[in-house]
């Protein structure tokens, strides 16, 4: 595996934000198979109303998820995952996604996914138990914000 790619799955296997059931062998399958994408400072990563048709996972960098029913909006870094909720009910994005500095990513959208699935079935119970610990995380967070936020 190339330096700069295990460099990459270093940061998003170690994330305890991220898709955390996900083993080593699973991350090199995704990052062989994902697009490496670059966002600039202020750039939009996900547009509300638009379909993702994949997830980000991020690598370096940080964005900020915009809702507009609520005042405070989440922030996302390295080794966390967007686009999930657009992609898991395949319908258009419920948030804007900004990019707060500039971001590196891998990109995954659903064609590659679910060919992945198709020959690893295992990956994609990990996958998307990730996603759904991941989601719960975040449900709770907002409903429940820690104190001294």
């Amino acid at each position: 595996m190339p330096k700069v790619i295990a460099q990459d799955v270093s940061v998003l296997s170690s994330s305890k934000r991220g898709l955390v059931y996900l083993t080593a062998n699973d991350w090199t399958l995704v990052a062989d198979k994902a697009c490496r994408v670059n966002f600039r400072k202020g750039q939009t990563m996900i547009l509300r109303g638009r379909r993702s048709n994949g997830v980000y996972l991020l690598v370096k960098g940080t964005a900020r998820v915009q809702v507009l029913s609520n005042s405070s909006s989440p922030e996302i870094g390295p080794g966390e995952v967007c686009g999930e909720m657009s992609f898991l009910d395949d319908v258009p994005a419920s948030a804007d996604v900004i990019a707060q500095q500039d971001v590196e990513a891998y990109y995954l959208d659903r064609p590659t996914l679910e060919s992945l699935f198709e020959l690893f079935p295992h990956l994609a119970s990990r996958f998307y138990r990730s996603l759904a610990t991941n989601l719960s995380h975040r449900m709770r967070e907002w409903i429940e914000p820690r104190v001294g936020q």
